[in-house]
């Protein structure tokens, strides 16, 4: 399904752009690193996709569910949605898309 693939690549990019904002704003390090480790497994994932390769996908699901479990525990701690529900949100269609592909 290509939809899965561009939600892969756009949470990807969401997640690089997140870490460097977060760095920019809060001069946080581990955003930055975090971020671009992230999304780049996540555009790996959606490439590797597009390409035909099963194993992109699973990257992806592996990814977007660590995502999802740090960003709700940063929810929960901050009680902010911003980035945290987000990234939440993005993480869980990647999730429903990419998941039900590897599944299939």
């Amino acid at each position: 399904m290509v939809l899965a693939k561009i939600a892969v690549i756009l949470y990807g990019v969401l997640a690089l752009i997140g870490g460097i904002i977060g760095y920019k704003t809060a001069k946080s390090k581990v955003s930055l690193i975090s971020g671009t480790i992230s999304g780049i497994l996540l555009l790996i994932g959606g490439i590797v996709g597009f390409l035909g390769q099963s194993w992109g996908l699973s990257l992806a699901t592996i990814v977007s569910a660590v995502l999802v479990v740090v960003f709700l525990v940063r929810l929960w701690k901050t009680r902010k949605f911003m980035p945290a529900g987000l990234m939440i949100i993005f993480g869980v269609v990647v999730l429903l898309l990419a998941g039900s592909q590897v599944v299939s």
